[in-house]
Order: C-alpha cells, then structure tokens, then sequence
C-alpha cells in the first residue's frame, strides 16, 4: 500500500478533508492532490502531515537477518 493511499485511509477516518490538511500543513489543496497523485513525497512532508493527523511517522529500515532496525 502506498503512502498516498495510507493519507486517504487517515483523512477519512480523521473526518478531514484534502483541503483541511493542505491548510495545516502550509501548502494549497492543488500541490497536495498533485503529490497524492503521485505518492511522491518527501520524508520531511511525511513528518509534517503525520503532525497534522495527530499521528505518528516512523520511516525505518529493519535488516532482514537479524531484524536490527535502523
């Protein structure tokens, strides 16, 4: 599942709206929706719209073998 779905998924079950978000985290709705489209985002924007769901973002690599996290 990408992470533009997963921010869909949160939206409705935060009962906000595409716009509600761009406005929290200091971008148009326009500039969201592009970046939605094309789940491009950068680790920072993960972040901020994580705040702004009252969420938590946690981007980690675990390692295969020993399941050491990174």
């Amino acid at each position: 599942m990408g992470m533009a779905l997963k921010i869909r998924i949160i939206l409705l079950e935060r009962d906000m709206t595409l716009k509600e978000l761009a406005k929290r985290i200091g971008t148009s709705s326009t500039n969201l929706s592009n970046k939605l489209t094309r789940d491009n985002f950068s680790e920072k924007e993960l972040h901020e719209i994580a705040d702004a769901l009252n969420c938590d973002y946690e981007g980690i690599f675990t390692f295969r073998d020993t399941g050491e996290q990174r």
